[in-house]
C-alpha cells in the first residue's frame, strides 16, 4: 500500500541515540535502578509521551505504511521482550529522512530515521540502534536528566517539561528555553547524558545478546558509519554531536566479544525492508535506484536476490512500468505467496491495472492464513476503496480504526470511503480524529460539531458524535495544562 505521510521540518528532541563508549556486559552493570519516581511517575511520562507524538505527527515527515510499520514493530518487540525494567508499552515509528539518527521520549516512543535502512548491513546491526533506544526508555534517562537538572536549577519539573513540549512545538524557541533554564549547569548536564548514554549502551547490547541478534551489530554499525564519515564535511548528527574514537569501537568490540558467537540467520525481512526504503523513500530517481539494485543482483547471494527483485518492482511500478513490475512480483508471489511484503506490492500494482478482483483474492488468500492481519486488513479496505465498494470498507475500517485508534492511515482511508459516498458526518467524524492525532484540537472539535449538527436530531449517531466533543475537550485542557 502506498504511504500516508506529512512532509515538514524534522526534529531531533534529544541526543538520545548518541555514539559514546559502550561499556560493559549486563552481568557487571552497578545496581543503579531505575530512580526518578521522585520526579514524574510511569503515568505522567505516558501522558507526556503520547502529547509529543502528537506534536511529532503534526511537525515530522512521519511514514504510515502499515508494511514498514509492522516490521519496525515486531523487530521492536523482539528487543523489549528481551529487556530489563520495561514499565510502559512501547511504540516504534519511522521518519522519512535520509540522515542517520533516532531518539526515544517519554512513554516508551522510538523513533528512528528512514536513513538507518541505507547504512546498516544486517538486521543485527539495525536492531542494536533500537536496542539502544529502548535501554533509554527503559531506564528512564529523560525523567533522571531532569530530575538532576531540577536539583541544580531553581526551576520546577514542569518548566522543564514544558521546554521540552515548547522545543518539539518550535524547535528554535524551545531550544532557547531549555538553554535558558540550564545554562547555570551546563556542564553538570553534559556529564549526566554521557552518564546515561553509556548505561544505554551497556544495557542495549545485553538487550541485543538476549534477543538473539549478534553482539557484534553495535560496533560493526558504529565502526563502519565512522570509517564512511571519518572525511566528510558533513558527517550524520549524532557524529557531529558524539565523535566516535578508536578507543570506543576497541571497547565495544571488546564488550561484544564477551558474549558467546552468534552467528543469526540471514533476515529476508530486513532486507525486504531496506529496498522498500531505496526505492520509496531515499529520494533518489528511477534510473539512480534502478540501477542500485541491478548492481547488486549480480553479485547477491541466491537467497537475497529475491529482496532486491523486489525493491526493482516497486521502482517499475511507482514509474509507471506496470508490466515489468507485474513479470517479477508474480514470479516472487509464485515462491512465497503469504509474504506481506510481496502481497502488499501486488495490491498496489493490480490498483494501478483496475484489477481489483485479482488483488482482493491475493488478500483473502493472506487473511485465510493470517486472520486480522494488520497490512493485509488495510491493504483489502483500500482496494475495495478503489473499486468503488466503500460500504464494504467502511465496515472493515470501523473496526479497524476501533482496535488501532493511533493510526492515521485507518482514519484517512475511513473518510475517503465516506467521502465517496457523501457521508458528510462520518467523513467529518474521521477527519476530526486526523486532527486530534496531529495535536489540532480546535478542529477537531470543530469537525465534530458540525458532524453532530448534520446529524438527526436525538440520534445515536448524535449521542456519539456529542460525547467525542467532550472527551476532545477534556484532552485538550489537558494538554494545554502539560505546556
Amino acid at each position: 500500500m502506498r504511504q500516508f505521510f506529512r512532509t515538514t521540518a524534522c526534529l531531533c528532541l534529544s541526543t538520545l541515540l548518541c555514539v559514546q563508549p559502550i561499556a560493559y556486559a549486563q552481568q557487571d552493570l552497578p545496581d543503579i535502578g531505575t530512580t526518578a519516581a521522585g520526579t514524574l511517575t510511569i503515568a505522567q511520562e505516558l501522558e507526556y509521551g503520547d502529547a509529543y507524538m502528537r506534536i511529532l505527527r503534526s511537525s515530522s515527515p512521519i511514514i504510515s505504511d502499515p508494511v514498514m510499520d509492522e516490521y519496525i514493530t515486531g523487530l521492536g518487540h523482539q528487543l523489549v521482550a528481551n529487556a530489563n525494567d520495561v514499565k510502559t508499552p512501547f511504540h516504534f515509528h519511522l521518519i522519512r529522512d535520509r540522515s542517520v539518527n533516532a531518539f526515544a521520549f517519554f512513554g516508551g516512543y522510538v523513533v528512528a530515521n528512514t536513513g538507518l535502512f541505507l547504512h546498516a548491513n544486517n538486521e543485527s546491526e539495525l536492531a542494536s540502534v533500537f536496542a539502544h533506544e529502548i535501554s533509554h526508555i527503559t531506564q528512564r534517562h529523560l525523567a533522571r536528566h531532569m530530575e538532576d537538572q531540577a536539583r541544580r536549577t531553581p526551576l520546577t519539573i514542569a518548566a522543564l517539561v514544558g521546554s521540552l513540549l515548547l522545543a518539539i512545538a518550535s524547535p528554535e524557541a524551545g531550544i532557547a528555553a531549555v538553554n535558558a533554564t540550564t545554562a547555570g549547569s551546563m556542564q553538570a548536564s553534559i556529564n549526566y547524558t554521557r552518564s546515561n548514554e553509556q548505561e544505554a549502551d551497556r544495557f542495549g547490547i545485553a538487550t541485543l545478546a538476549r534477543a538473539g541478534f549478534d553482539p557484534e551489530g553495535m560496533p560493526n554499525f558504529f565502526g563502519h558509519l565512522a570509517d564512511q564519515y571519518r572525511y566528510s564535511s558533513t558527517p550524520p548528527p549524532m557524529l557531529l554531536s558524539h565523535p566516535l574514537p578508536k578507543s570506543r569501537l576497541t571497547e565495544a568490540r571488546d564488550r561484544a566479544g564477551r558474549y558467546p558467537k552468534v552467528n543469526p540467520s540471514v533476515s529476508l525481512n530486513f532486507h525486504l525492508a531496506q529496498a522498500r526504503v531505496i526505492a520509496r523513500y531515499a529520494d533518489i530517481d528511477f534510473s539512480q535506484s534502478l540501477s542500485w539494485f541491478e548492481r547488486r543482483l549480480k553479485k547477491a547471494t541466491p537467497m537475497l536476490k529475491p529482496t532486491l527483485e523486489y525493491g526493482k518492482a516497486l521502482v517499475y511500478m511507482d514509474n509507471g512500468k506496470l508490466d515489468q513490475a507485474e513479470t517479477i512480483l508474480t514470479r516472487l508471489l509464485s515462491n512465497d505467496p503469504y509474504n506481506n511484503f510481496y502481497l502488499d506490492a501486488a495490491a498496489d500494482l493490480y490498483i494501478h491495472k483496475k484489477q481489483y478482483d485479482t488483488a482482493l483474492t491475493l488478500l483473502q488468500k493472506g487473511l485465510e492464513r493470517k486472520p486480522g492481519n494488520q497490512v493485509l486488513t488495510v491493504n483489502y479496505a483500500n482496494v475495495l476503496i478503489e473499486a468503488n465498494r466503500n460500504k464494504e470498507a467502511i465496515n472493515i475500517l470501523q473496526r479497524y480504526t476501533h482496535a488501532n485508534p493511533d493510526q492515521t492511515v485507518g482514519w484517512s482511508l475511513l473518510a475517503d470511503a465516506n467521502g465517496h459516498l457523501a457521508n458528510e458526518a462520518e467523513q467529518l467524524a474521521a477527519q476530526a480524529e486526523l486532527f486530534a492525532l496531529r495535536a489540532n484540537w480546535n478542529k477537531a472539535i470543530s469537525n465534530y460539531t458540525r458532524a453532530s449538527q448534520l446529524a438527526k436530531l436525538g440520534s445515536l449517531e448524535q449521542a456519539r458524535y456529542d460525547a467525542r466533543i467532550d472527551q476532545l475537550r477534556l484532552e485538550q485542557q489537558r494538554f494545554a495544562a502539560l505546556k
